[in-house]
């Protein structure tokens, strides 16, 4: 989920603020600190991600929040938290708070991944994850849906857009009627998200909060020193929003990032034809996609159990790229001969990351997270609630990009959803920051990078060139100049002196893939044991990931 620009439109602040964000600018009042109580984050016998926790010595905690922050007195909601302690105590710097994106990526059980990338410089911090209320451990916030995203394609004419929009529409009722969900909704959003955050960082006792946010959780991290001034120290912003570039709908505008990316896999498939047999060039491989996108058109693809059609295909490759990995590039050459056999001989069995991938988008299995996400889109960037200025945004980029075209300007629902409590947030002033990008990310778009360093003026960035990756810092992607930089700069405090460049990290790149955000993509496999990475690929798969 998923962009946030999975970015969106800001405009002016409200003119009368809330009693919890009326202080001054410069002195915020605190809130009341609770009190925290720590135990086991193992929920039961079958929560490996638990006992992984308890491992890394994580405790975790829940922390009862207002449902609406303007009755502070009211229902409460409850945000869950884990902690690792700081290891080296003597040296301990503070608290350093993660947010994974989405918007409504779960936090706490990436917490040891994450610890694990700090190196030395993590054993200083105490390492908090807070699940965002109404996503992974925390309250949810459950719509009842038959799907686990309501990303969907137009297809090819009005009859298929408008399928979509009877879908979008669906869903939107899904979640005003259902009892457990109604009462919630009006109440997800970004600056319910910083609140929130700002009574976590009371109830830890720290006057101020290093930060690391990914991908929305840029946005998140913006959002909150704009409500909440003077209560950062350290931040790190990997992936990086500019608010003032937040799209009408959550994927708009990004059409030319994600065709460039596609294209450098094309690039890796191709000179690997001999394994994949997708095409001997990258105009080849990418005529073989094309070629599965338009049979979808004619008669979905039987995969399994589930029929893929011409709403859906083009979802499977937009959700897998911005890994920019050997390991995902192989997996999704995989996938791509997976569907090229369906769409040639009529069926075709999944292959091992397509079999956890469906289920996971076209069943109930992902109700909870795809609920979650919406609702937050929705509160942010509502976009038009008129479905014809999506046809029409879909009619005007069908032609220059015939597959993310259709895709990523179609409707959403929250076209159908009721308008949000609040406007967005006013990000001004000016935060040191330490910001990450690759120059070719699908997901945000460097131009959006470049234009928060220039809101942000005493900032400093890092970007990693000729790099089609999405959020750049950690062990995944293992890129030690970017690693090593934002480590530095945790533990020192000092932002670097001016702004460095990384170049990008997959040790097999082939020179011939070098393109333009002009151009159009790319993935990778490698065979056999390699495609147990689906961890990874699973969650690229988490829409809209922005």
């Amino acid at each position: 989920m998923t962009r946030y620009s999975r970015g969106r439109a800001v405009a002016a602040a409200l003119a009368t603020v809330l009693a919890l964000i009326a202080a001054p600018r410069t002195a915020v009042a605190a809130p009341a600190a609770q009190p925290l109580s720590w135990g086991s984050c193992v929920r039961g016998p079958d929560d490996s991600a638990g006992r992984e926790l308890e491992a890394a010595g994580a405790r975790c905690a829940r922390l009862a929040v207002p449902l609406d922050h303007t009755r502070p007195g009211g229902r409460t909601v409850t945000v869950a938290l884990a902690r690792i302690p700081a290891a080296d105590t003597a040296h301990r710097i503070g608290t350093l708070v993660v947010n994974e994106g989405g918007p409504g990526d779960p936090v706490i059980d990436f917490l040891p991944a994450r610890r694990t990338a700090l190196g030395a410089t993590g054993a200083r911090f105490d390492l908090v994850g807070v699940d965002p209320r109404f996503t992974g451990r925390s309250t949810p916030l459950d719509c009842g849906w038959e799907t686990g995203s309501y990303f969907r394609s137009a297809g090819h004419d009005r009859a298929g857009f408008r399928r979509t929009a009877a879908l979008e529409q669906d869903l939107a009722r899904r979640c005003r009627t259902r009892a457990d969900a109604r009462d919630l909704l009006p109440h997800a959003s970004t600056r319910n998200v910083a609140r929130d955050l700002e009574l976590v960082r009371a109830a830890l006792g720290e006057q101020r909060l290093s930060y690391l946010g990914i991908s929305y959780g840029t946005y998140l991290g913006e959002v909150y020193t704009a409500m909440f001034p003077g209560r950062t120290d350290r931040m790190v912003l990997d992936g990086v929003h500019e608010p003032g570039h937040l799209a009408p709908w959550p994927e708009y505008g990004t059409e030319s990032a994600n065709e460039a990316a596609l294209r450098h896999w094309a690039a890796w498939a191709a000179a690997r034809n001999g394994t994949y047999g997708l095409g001997a060039s990258a105009d080849d491989v990418l005529a073989t996609v094309a070629g599965i996108a338009g049979a979808s058109a004619h008669r979905p693809l039987r995969v399994g159990d589930y029929l893929l059609d011409e709403h859906v295909v083009p979802v499977l490759f937009y959700g897998v790229l911005g890994a920019d990995t050997e390991a995902t590039d192989a997996q999704i050459a995989v996938m791509t001969g997976t569907l090229k056999k369906a769409a040639t001989e009529g069926r075709a069995e999944p292959d091992p990351a397509l079999a956890e991938l469906l289920p996971s988008l076209l069943s109930a299995q992902g109700s909870a997270y795809a609920s979650a996400q919406t609702a937050f889109l929705c509160a942010d960037t509502p976009g038009p609630h008129d479905a014809e200025v999506f046809w029409h945004a879909v009619q005007r980029s069908r032609h220059r990009h015939p597959l993310f075209g259709p895709l990523l300007n179609n409707t959403t629902p929250c076209a159908f959803w009721d308008p949000p409590r609040e406007g967005p947030t006013t990000v001004d002033g000016d935060t040191p920051a330490l910001m990450l990008n690759a120059t070719g990310d699908p997901r945000v778009p460097y131009n959006e990078a470049q234009a928060m360093h220039t809101r942000w003026p005493s900032s400093r960035m890092i970007t990693v060139t000729d790099s089609f990756r999405h959020a750049v810092y950690g062990t995944d992607y293992g890129n030690a100049c970017v690693n090593d930089a934002v480590n530095a700069y945790l533990a020192s405090g000092n932002l670097p002196p001016t702004d460095l460049k990384c170049t990008a990290s997959r040790p097999d790149r082939v020179d011939s893939m070098r393109t333009t955000s002009a151009d159009v993509v790319r993935p990778t496999i490698v065979n056999g044991t390699e495609l147990g990475h689906l961890d990874g690929l699973r969650e690229w798969l988490r829409l809209p990931h922005r």
